[in-house]
């Protein structure tokens, strides 16, 4: 896992460092769009409405529409102004029962993890939420947004959990459920002996999602058959040596040619050649000669001085 935020939770006067990271992950396979005619991809590009010209992200300028139709167009410099800067700090507002909190308002799941040498203080947190039994309210700021969070304790982790504000939940009335009558008696009793029947504690391993099974089972059996629906990724080519590589190489052999053992080993060859030709047979005839010569001469030229 990578850590997207580091910042430290404020507990009264105690200051715990940690660093945030994503708890979930979507298993989804993901699909892109193409050109049912020839597998061509499918681009979107950013078009203008006035003058039908594609436009670069760096030129978009954000635009906020009133009720009435009135439109105020902000820019990168005006959000800048805004004092909802981002803010590496976790306070802790109050500690709450966990059954108070809907469930409705749960929004994403962060893992922490204590960014000190010394985790105490995170151990001890940790453990002060499991013997109390409540969560603690935190506020805290996320990539430019300010979020309501709910502090808990998971398998001896400190788990974060991002909360709805109460306005961003939508209030309900269906009409379809005004006047209706209440349960006769013998339809509850019977609803509760059906609930008994199915209960269980719960075990989420017993649950798989069995069409992204199926799908997977789909691909893999389209790609190892080498149906008409499949096109090959082109083989990678070999990779080529960096250029920074090639000219250290180069370095190396010219500092050996300047020492002389660059040299050596290209003489080599030719040694081994001139030693080849000494010992073929024409060359141990005419050198026996020669060497026997080269003895008796020195014999002759003392008798003659005698």
């Amino acid at each position: 896992m990578r850590s997207i935020w580091k910042g430290s939770i404020a507990f009264g006067l105690v200051n715990v460092p940690v660093k945030v990271y994503t708890a979930t992950e979507d298993h989804d396979i993901k699909f892109h769009q193409v050109h049912g005619v020839d597998g061509g991809r499918i681009r979107y590009e950013r078009i203008c409405t006035v003058d039908g010209q594609p436009v670069q992200y760096s030129e978009i300028d954000k635009a906020y529409e009133s009720p009435d139709g009135d439109r105020v167009i902000l820019t990168d410099e005006d959000f800048s102004k805004l004092p909802a800067a981002e803010k590496h700090e976790i306070p802790v507002l109050q500690f709450v029962p966990s059954e108070q909190i809907d469930p409705i308002l749960y929004e994403k799941s962060y893992y922490l993890e204590p960014d000190s040498t010394t985790p105490k203080a995170y151990v001890l947190l940790a453990k002060t939420l499991e013997e109390v039994d409540r969560v603690a309210l935190v506020h805290f700021t996320l990539r430019q947004k300010t979020r309501l969070g709910a502090l808990r304790v998971r398998d001896g982790v400190l788990v974060l959990q991002t909360l709805l504000w109460p306005d961003e939940v939508r209030a309900v009335a269906f009409d379809k459920l005004e006047g209706v009558s209440k349960p006769k008696p013998q339809e509850l009793k019977m609803a509760e002996t059906l609930v008994d029947t199915l209960s269980d504690d719960f075990d989420p391993g017993l649950y798989v999602d069995e069409y992204q099974i199926e799908l997977k089972k789909l691909l893999d059996e389209a790609i190892a058959s080498g149906s008409s629906k499949v096109t090959r990724a082109p083989e990678a080519a070999a990779p080529e040596m960096d250029a920074e590589v090639v000219d250290l190489v180069a370095a190396l052999q010219r500092s050996l040619e300047a020492s002389g053992r660059g040299g050596a080993k290209k003489a080599a060859p030719a040694a081994k050649a001139a030693k080849a030709t000494k010992a073929t047979p024409a060359a141990k005839a005419e050198a026996k000669p020669a060497k026997k010569a080269a003895k008796k001469a020195p014999a002759k030229q003392t008798r003659k001085g005698a």
